[in-house]
């Protein structure tokens, strides 16, 4: 077991001290692109101050033979741009893949000291951060990294849902975990073939009705119980929790509905596949200007926390502003992005 004492001890001599705390950032979306593709990253320039998270894919959706291609290309992305205030991120391939070594050891040795987080698929256990982890301190000592690379992994498999809590807990480099569910349908040999969001015949049903009349039906969220139990795990730990992928592109209306239920179950972004669901995300993660100017009269009314308020015929008490707090707090980190919803919160 290793000791606490040593939890926030570098892994390796001349390694960036771990993080205590995560850093600030605002990260309500996560926009994936293609290393391999130079026609998307040529647009990358002014994707950078719409977006806040830019990440290199690396992984699903790359080729076989076009791997090498899609971490060389992410490489000459992060040394062509400066990326101000929008993190950037690599998916790498998983570690049980022949190019996942490379991915590590030629990112950071090229462009470590701008790369903030590495998302790490399809992660099974502690064991699988603990070893990326120790690379990563090694890779770090030798380049002279000026701070630690974070971690973020995504939850895909029925043993990794299994053991949500020890990943979750791991090591300091944690930053979040993501829901990958195409992959985690594939591990529980569920039956169906969608990317995120509801099935049409995952549905309750009400009982039967005296007159025979038809009996009204909803459909259900098959990621909720998973999706629920992550959060947990992250929320507990002080790492991020984030919705996945929404793989139909055309259904804005229903990649909206899964966002919105993602945010209100404690998540701070999601991944963005195509453009259009920039402006879904931007909205759905972003708070809503009266929730923004109701929490500022609570966190007013009561400035340390302690006590009970009365505004607007509600009680108010310390849960209450403990929720006004995550509110605001979120709000001043939009503001600072979004000079319309500064204008609209009243800062």
């Amino acid at each position: 077991m290793k000791l606490p004492v040593n939890f926030y001890k570098p892994l390796s001599i001349g390694a960036p001290a771990p993080f205590r705390e995560l850093p600030v950032a605002l990260e309500r979306m996560i926009h994936f692109f293609p290393g391999h593709n130079e026609k998307v990253r040529a647009r990358i320039g002014e994707m950078i101050p719409k977006v806040d998270v830019l990440l290199g894919n690396l992984e699903d959706a790359i080729p076989a033979d076009a791997k090498e291609a899609a971490r060389a290309g992410f490489i000459a992305t992060a040394k062509e741009h400066d990326f101000g205030n929008t993190g950037l991120w690599v998916r790498i391939n998983p570690l049980n893949s022949p190019w996942m070594l490379d991915d590590v050891m030629e990112i950071v040795a090229e462009v470590g000291n701008k790369v903030d987080v590495i998302m790490l698929p399809k992660v099974e256990g502690d064991w699988d951060i603990h070893y990326l982890d120790q690379l990563l301190a090694q890779l770090e000592s030798r380049y002279k990294i000026e701070k630690p690379i974070l971690i973020h992994a995504i939850l895909e498999t029925a043993q990794g849902v299994k053991n949500v809590e020890e990943i979750a807990a791991a090591s300091p480099r944690m930053h979040g975990m993501s829901l990958g569910p195409a992959d985690l349908a594939a591990s529980r040999r569920m039956k169906t073939t969608r990317v995120g969001g509801g099935h049409p015949f995952y549905r309750v049903l009400e009982d039967p009705k005296e007159d025979g009349s038809p009996r009204i039906s909803a459909q259900q969220d098959l990621w909720h119980y998973t999706f629920a139990k992550m959060v947990d795990a992250c929320v507990a730990n002080d790492i991020r929790p984030f919705y996945g992928p929404f793989g139909d592109i055309a259904d804005s209306d229903a990649c909206e509905q899964q966002f919105r239920n993602a945010y209100l179950m404690g998540c701070v972004g999601a991944w963005t596949l195509h453009p259009n669901q920039i402006a879904i995300a931007k909205r759905v993660f972003s708070p809503d200007p009266d929730e923004v100017i109701f929490a500022g009269k609570i966190l007013e009314a009561m400035p340390d926390g302690t006590g009970v308020a009365m505004i607007d015929g509600k009680m108010q008490d310390d849960a209450t502003w403990k929720q006004a707090k995550v509110i605001y707090d979120l709000a001043k980190k939009v503001a600072e992005r979004d000079p319309e919803l500064a204008t609209a919160y009243g800062f």
